[in-house]
């Protein structure tokens, strides 16, 4: 799966992080903000034509805002890099409505992790068959509703949850589950945010035989229906190394379970 207010239709970055006085000139390192962003000769900067400093006078701080057309221009270009992928966005980087009905008529679906995050998006219209459920602490109750609620997939983050999620199931029913796998690989910008290492509470060892274990068990449920791996390596990524090592593993792991 590819996982990138002061009013709810407006979002992602906090005036507190912008430098006091930001010349024209230095508008190389404007990249990392949206595409629309622009430094004014007054030191003041404007995301889709609107001036953060007038933002933040008007609605306080901190403030959350988000460029509409980024956002969706983002979308369309992961659909038009992986054409016959589904695409889901990570509903914790932000969560609206806005943002749900954006995500939904780009085409993406959406991965939540939480009750909230469930029900905000179900709620909101978002099509619940289009919806992943992960987390590595979801309760009985978040499983429940996600079942009710018609998720079109879940991921299994350990193996107490197998037996769980299978006891929860409709008699003649069958969940879409995917397992998450650590791979092994050290990947992200700080220890802190790599959640690929089979040393962290994440998912399942793809090196000491736990999770080939789990994809045994999860394929003698009758209903469960295991669709596929998933992984996470961690956050601010700037390689795609990572990403190959991790897929030829999951590929391997696939293979050698067979």
């Amino acid at each position: 799966m590819l996982n990138s207010p002061a009013a709810e239709e407006e979002t992602a970055m906090t005036t507190t992080l912008i430098p006091p006085r930001v010349r024209a000139a230095e508008a190389p390192w404007l990249p990392v903000w949206p595409a629309s962003t622009r430094a004014l000769a007054n030191g003041d900067l404007t995301v889709g034509g609107v001036s953060l400093a007038d933002a933040a006078e008007r609605f306080g701080t901190p403030a959350y805002l988000v460029d509409e057309d980024e956002v969706r221009a983002r979308c369309r270009a992961y659909r038009e890099a992986f054409p016959e992928a589904e695409i889901h966005y990570a509903a914790k980087a932000f969560l609206c409505r806005a943002m749900a009905h954006w995500v939904e008529e780009e085409g993406l679906g959406m991965d939540v992790c939480s009750r909230g995050e469930l029900e905000l998006a179900v709620t909101t219209g978002f099509p619940a068959e289009h919806l992943v459920l992960h987390g590595n602490a979801k309760s009985p109750d978040e499983l429940e509703a996600a079942l009710r609620l018609g998720v079109g997939r879940i991921v299994i983050d350990n193996a107490t949850e197998i037996a769980r999620i299978a006891a929860l199931v409709p008699y003649g029913a069958r969940q879409r589950v995917l397992l998450r796998i650590a791979p092994g690989i050290a990947a992200g910008a700080h220890p802190a945010v790599r959640t690929g290492t089979v040393d962290q509470k994440f998912g399942l060892s793809s090196t000491d035989g736990t999770a080939q274990h789990a994809i045994a068990r999860v394929l003698e449920q009758p209903r469960l229906e295991l669709v596929g791996l998933h992984c996470h390596l961690g956050s601010q990524i700037d390689s795609p190394k990572p990403y190959l090592q991790a897929v030829r593993r999951l590929v391997a792991l696939m293979h050698g379970t067979r």
